[in-house]
């Protein structure tokens, strides 16, 4: 279905009114005390290692690049699955937002959630894996990978993409922080978004960001034109000059119809000259 340059100027207006991020920040940025050494280096534009082993729920091993599919942008989710609290509170939001997106991992993008611990097996990846995708279908289920691996692959992805963490003794648990990444079809980085929760539209933009635009409908793709990602925020903000520019080109097209009307209105009231021949 073809799209006006009228409508899509529509849809940016009514974008920008409706579907504008809050003004409240999305992420509490403050750090407690136990992570005040640990953090995200952000690494943007930088690939994660194909070749990163790991061991998949089944107790399959593959490397990184064998889940990779042609075209499809990669969600990558960093965790552990006994984690008590903040793990869970992470791939609970990582799952609920994709409840809400249009677009379907297996289908339009693949999810990668990967543990830290290192004594994590496939049964534990199995059970996660079960708990949250037991009542999806295949597709969701094949293009949703839950993995555990050895330290030192592990550490492999967990530097490449700047993602600190460190094992607490006393306890045996994990502390780091609550990210996820976005990754070309290639596995470059282009974007990370914190918290626990995930906003739809900043996951959305993200992931047809990682895609190069290359996936989403039509309005999809003139909505996200009117947006870019602000750091500052940690969220994706209208851009002025694209709004314009769709503003002024909807204007010249709004003039030229108008203009057309016109002449064919002129034509039509033009009295038709007769020449009588005696």
């Amino acid at each position: 279905m073809k799209i006006s340059a009228l409508s899509a100027f529509a849809i940016c207006m009514l974008a920008v009114l409706l579907i504008s991020p809050p003004a409240k920040a999305q992420v509490n940025r403050e750090k407690p005390d136990a992570l005040q050494d640990l953090g995200i280096t952000e690494k943007l534009g930088d690939h994660i290692p194909q070749d990163a082993k790991f061991v998949t729920s089944t107790g399959d091993t593959v490397m990184l690049g064998d889940l990779y599919e042609e075209g499809k942008p990669i969600l990558l989710n960093p965790l552990y699955y006994e984690c008590p609290m903040l793990c869970g509170l992470v791939l609970d939001g990582v799952f609920n937002v994709l409840e809400e997106v249009n677009w379907k991992p297996g289908k339009d993008f693949i999810v990668i959630s990967f543990s830290i611990d290192p004594e994590e097996d496939a049964a534990v990846a199995a059970k996660a894996k079960e708990n949250y995708l037991g009542d999806k279908d295949s597709t969701i289920n094949t293009g949703w990978h839950f993995l555990t691996g050895s330290k030192k692959e592990i550490n492999k992805v967990t530097e490449a993409t700047g993602f600190r963490y460190k094992e607490v003794e006393e306890t045996g648990e994990y502390a780091h922080s609550a990210a996820i990444m976005l990754l070309s079809p290639d596995g470059k980085i282009t974007r990370y978004l914190y918290g626990i929760s995930y906003d739809e539209f900043n996951v959305r933009n993200a992931l047809y960001e990682a895609a190069d635009g290359k996936i989403g409908s039509t309005v999809d793709k003139i909505v996200m034109y009117c947006y870019q990602y602000d750091p500052d925020s940690g969220s994706y903000v209208p851009v002025a000059i694209n709004i314009m520019k769709l503003g002024g080109l909807a204007t010249l097209i709004i003039l030229g119809i108008f203009l057309a009307v016109l002449w064919l209105r002129e034509k039509r009231n033009k009295p038709t000259s007769k020449t009588d021949i005696n």
